[in-house]
């Protein structure tokens, strides 16, 4: 096993301070240390002892790794980064765009639709009600067409953008509009720029209050301009705006809302809400701007422009009016032949029906690359409240732009394993951009909520990262696939690899460190309570499996079998990196024989009395939610959970995607019976095996679809998930392809197994306009948050299959 030959900085810094040997006082000898020392000096030491855990204990949490940053040092004068300097990259709004660059200009578009109450859209929220939205064509750089369906109205957004090295950026969105109903339909429109930092803007306005050109500078844009081309609205439409200085874009919809006036500028027209022109608190002496928005209230059909140029662009390099209608067509049809080329779904006989689904899953995912800039909050054992992790960038899809518009550790491996077949340079830039969060300990925050925007989508308990809590270190399967394709095509980046080495390095003592077990060569995901009575089964958020079944009674006896196989796929890709940068690679090599090694991982997870993988620990086999009175009269009754058998020590007894791993991640051997005995359960509709997936556990399971507290539904506990379904194909892929006894059972599992997760998403997608974060394995219908355009988008894999 690979063992770090450092003594960590926050247990050397407890050492020096608490006390090191037999003798050493400890802070829990504090109390009797009143006895004997006078209350004066007690208070210095109190004192000292704060100093001790805030200043010194502290800044091993917060402090970034001393160590090159894997992001290109160089990034100013890289061509493909400035290619992707603005983009799409406000995913938590319907149509926002920014550069990668901590506070600056950010930009967007709500809309307004009258119904006998005003519904201004802004953020992408479930309650809206929205038949559909989402990217149909995202190149993930400097292209994306959008379309969003809401009550009677069919909007299509079209984003571009273009830089040259000589002039500077040039953006452009458009914005069309068109009724789906024979009734004429009134809509609002509203474009705006805000300035998240230094600099001052203005604005230019015609008679009748529309917005003729919007000007300003900032430090990283001397001079910039934007400007509206409006091609089509209706002749009676009507111009508003407002200049206004804002502390923040959060809960804008409902900042304008309340200052727009209500009046019908037309007999005909209904009441509308308008923007009420400049707008300034009485506490801002200075009345320097940054906030600009221009509204236009039209009937349908319209289409309108919203264009950014910086100053010294020419005009032969903007993209606006007829250029950009052009562009357009040229631009979609390189993006189909490219999709085509890329994913090959025309020659695999896919209609024309299927192949418009697999580009809105994967243009969801590449158009919900985001940039953020903040600080996360963190919180160890070593220190008393939280602290803020240092200001950092994060370049990052995200999992769902309605729900989850952030960052997540383990959904970003899988992102990037989609991405990666696309282009190898966003993958690379997103992999540097984690890499680079990694603090002096070897630890990453599995969760990234950074900036305001970003921290208003979170409930306040689930803000505080914790430094003991892991998450699926899933970027080594995208290192896996980028090492692979590297070696094949002999373009192997070494600069890029050197950079990330170190980090990967210290990211894997972490948690070959943390994450230990107490017996050699296993692992224990820490972070469940050990004292609730409250849950059915204790959750493990860490593992990213949230509520799936562990043992019963969480202790530090007892070891996961799909950690232990995340560090088996782990070691082996650090000794392939390795290798090719020729460094001593033989530890890793040895931790990933040990992992990997049949013989001993039969030994520490098989239960061969049930044929299968599993955790082990102290684990009971009869548990259940009871209703309890309470305490005093008139309080409600709750639930508690109740041991009908006590635990012992044991292979725990629950069947599902845990159990999997070690085929998930290809670790057993083709000619082991282990192999064969995984296959015959895999197929069992008693168990997994359902006509729309594998699901998350087995039927026949006590804990299957139970509530895990009264107000805690099943999550992991039945639903069919895309990512570990994905996995599976790719394990069927393999397995099917190998010599063995168990090929041909593989293979027909695998064609099986394909067919009804393409048919059943694509049929969900068709019924319901979205891509779902999970789905029910007993109807398919989608379930959970929607659209999850992250890793269930892994289907346009499946489909093409690439693995």
């Amino acid at each position: 096993m690979v063992k770090s030959k450092r003594v960590k900085p926050v247990q050397k810094l407890r050492q020096d301070v608490r006390g090191s040997h037999a003798g050493g006082t400890s802070l829990s000898d504090l109390p009797r240390l009143w006895i004997i020392v006078p209350p004066l000096v007690m208070s210095l030491l109190a004192i000292a002892f704060y100093f001790a855990e805030s200043v010194i204990l502290g800044p091993s949490l917060n402090q970034p790794l001393n160590a090159p940053k894997a992001v290109n040092p160089d990034w100013r004068n890289d061509s493909v980064y400035n290619e992707r300097l603005w983009g799409t990259y406000r995913s938590n709004v319907y149509l926002g765009v920014r550069p990668r660059i901590p506070k600056s200009l950010v930009a967007g578009v709500l809309w307004m639709t009258y119904d006998g109450k005003f519904n201004l859209r802004h953020t992408c929220e479930h309650g809206d009600g929205l038949q559909r939205y989402g990217w149909i064509r995202h190149d993930g750089t400097n292209f994306g067409q959008q379309e969003i369906l809401d009550k009677g109205l069919t909007l299509r957004t079209e984003f571009m953008s273009r830089y040259s090295a000589d002039v500077g950026e040039t953006w452009t969105l458009r914005v069309r509009g068109q009724s789906r109903v024979e009734r004429s339909q009134l809509v609002t429109l509203i474009m705006y720029v805000y300035n998240e930092g230094a600099g001052e803007m203005a604005c230019s306005t015609s008679k009748s209050n529309a917005i003729e050109e919007l000007f300003g500078h900032t430090p990283e844009f001397s001079g910039y301009r934007v400007y509206f081309p409006r091609k089509a609205l209706s002749q009676d439409a009507v111009h508003n705006y407002m200049v206004s200085r804002l502390p923040t874009i959060t809960n804008l919809a409902g900042h304008l809302q309340s200052v727009m006036k209500i009046g019908s500028p037309h007999k005909n027209w209904p009441q509308i809400a308008q923007l009420p022109g400049e707008v300034w608190s009485p506490s801002d002496h200075q009345h320097k701007a940054n906030f600009i928005a221009y509204q236009v209230t039209t009937l349908l059909p319209f289409e309108m422009d919203m264009v950014f140029e910086t100053g010294a662009l020419s005009a032969a390099i903007s993209i606006s009016g007829e250029k950009f209608t052009s562009e357009l067509a040229s631009r979609v049809n390189q993006f189909d032949t490219r999709f085509e080329n890329t994913f090959q779904l025309k020659e695999k006989g896919f209609s024309d029906q299927e192949i418009e689904f697999a580009r809105a899953a994967f243009s969801n995912l590449v158009g919900g690359i985001s940039y953020f800039y903040g600080q996360s909050k963190v919180i160890s054992k070593d220190v008393s409240k939280p602290v803020d992790y240092w200001p950092t960038p994060l370049y990052t899809a995200v999992p769902s732009r309605s729900f989850f518009p952030r960052g997540f550790l383990w959904d970003e491996g899988f992102h990037q394993l989609l991405v990666a077949h696309w282009d190898v340079s966003i993958v690379k830039d997103v992999l540097a951009h984690w890499m680079d969060l990694i603090n002096t300990e070897g630890w990453i925050p599995r969760e990234q909520i950074l900036g305001d925007e970003a921290r208003s989508k979170v409930p306040a308990e689930f803000v505080v990262q914790h430094n003991e809590n892991a998450n699926p270190p899933t970027f080594f399967l995208t290192l896996e696939t980028l090492v692979e394709e590297m070696t094949s095509q002999r373009k192997v980046d070494l600069v890029f690899l050197r950079r990330l080495y170190p980090r990967l390095q210290v990211w894997f003592e972490w948690f070959n460190g943390t994450q230990a077990g107490e017996i050699p060569s296993t692992y224990r995901w820490r972070g469940r309570n050990e004292t609730t009575d409250k849950e059915l089964n204790p959750k493990t958020l860490t593992s990213g499996l949230d509520d799936f079944p562990r043992a019963t009674h969480p202790s530090n006896q007892e070891y996961h079998v799909d950690l232990r196989c995340w560090m088996g796929l782990a070691s082996g890709v650090l000794a392939k990196i390795a290798d090719l940068l020729g460094e001593n690679s033989a530890a890793y090599h040895s931790t990933h024989s040990t992992l990997t090694d049949q013989t001993q991982l039969d030994r520490l997870h098989w239960d061969n009395k049930r044929k299968v993988y599993s955790d082990y620990g102290l684990h009971s086999t009869s548990v259940k939610l009871v209703t309890v009175n309470p305490p005093q009269p008139g309080m409600p009754k709750f639930k508690r959970r109740k041991v009908n058998k006590e635990p012992s020590l044991r292979f725990v007894n629950s069947f599902g995607y845990v159990n999997l791993f070690p085929f998930l991640l290809k670790m057993v051997s083709p000619h082991s019976d282990k192999l064969g005995y995984l296959l015959e359960r895999l197929k069992n509709d008693s168990f997994l095996w359902t006509n729309n997936g594998l699901r998350s556990l087995s039927r026949a399971d006590s804990f299957y679809n139970k509530h895990n507290t009264e107000h805690d539904p099943p999550y992991w506990r039945g639903a069919i998930w895309i990512n570990i379904n994905y996995l599976a194909v790719r394990a069927l892929h393999h397995y099917g392809n190998e010599e063995g006894p168990h090929r041909n059972k593989a293979r027909k599992l695998y064609q099986d197994l394909r067919a009804n997760l393409i048919r059943n998403m694509y049929n969900e997608y068709t019924r319901t306009g979205y891509v779902w974060e999970q789905y029910d394995d007993v109807t398919g219908k989608g379930k959970g948050t929607h659209p999850f355009t992250g890793w269930s988008s892994l289907i346009v894999l499946i489909m093409a299959e690439k693995y």
